[in-house]
């Protein structure tokens, strides 16, 4: 893999009369970056640019040194957006090998996946009568498919229980650790801590970049909603 995954130089999307992003610049390599800010500062648009689907303004997009959404990242990045991606009337197997088909992906493939998000009991159950968690994991083993070398993940743990919670953090890592680049976002605070390294978020800009334990210690706070808090402070102060 790259030393850097992704390259986003001088990002600017606008909507309607409100712009979005203006002139963001980021990199993202291995390991696991989370991306953490409030609803509405611009998270999900940022993840929607680095696959592709988002309309920019200006600046660039590059996964791997390629134009973000170009036919070959297509089995090179694994996106999950904040909601559910399969077919309701499909059992999660039969979701899982459609999707295989499209990617080229095997049927070792679909069986692996399954496994990594722990859903073996219900593959053959239809989706649309899982629960929420099991949807949304079954969305997460689509994105794991084609062996992703960049995981892009939005908010992918809202609305589960502390649990299984737990167990897709591991997951995260342990694809980390084998290799991918993991790039998840949240409005969790609590979630900061599971980061190798954090990225905050405010009103469409980075104002904090580093380990959990460097954002805290730059704030002088004990825990990161805090430092959060203090950094929009020192932001707003900086802004005057």
């Amino acid at each position: 893999m790259m030393n850097n995954a992704v390259e986003v130089r001088g990002l600017r999307v606008v909507r309607g009369r409100h712009t979005v992003l203006d002139g963001l610049d980021l990199t993202i390599g291995g390991g696991v970056t989370g991306l953490l800010g409030p609803s509405g500062c611009g998270k999900s648009t940022l993840m929607r640019c680095l696959v592709g689907v988002q309309q920019v303004r200006g600046g660039t997009v590059e996964i791997f040194g390629k134009a973000a959404g170009s036919t070959p990242l297509r089995d090179r990045v694994g996106y999950v957006t904040q909601a559910v991606s399969v077919y309701d009337d499909l059992t999660v197997a039969e979701n899982l090998r459609f999707f295989a088909r499209v990617l080229g992906a095997g049927s070792d493939h679909v069986e692996r996946a399954i496994t990594s998000v722990d859903l073996q009991a219900y593959a053959d159950d239809v989706v649309g009568r899982l629960s929420g968690g099991q949807r949304s994991r079954a969305s997460l083993a689509v994105a794991l498919l084609g062996d992703p070398e960049l995981l892009v993940l939005d908010e992918p743990t809202v609305g589960l229980d502390p649990v299984l919670r737990e167990d897709l953090w591991t997951l995260f890592h342990e694809l980390a650790d084998a290799g991918v680049a993991v790039f998840v976002s949240s409005h969790v605070m609590d979630e900061a801590e599971r980061c190798d390294r954090l990225l905050l978020m405010r009103e469409g800009r980075i104002i904090a970049d580093g380990t959990p334990a460097e954002i805290k210690e730059r704030a002088g706070v004990d825990d990161v909603e805090a430092a959060f808090l203090a950094i929009v402070k020192q932001d707003r102060g900086d802004a005057a």
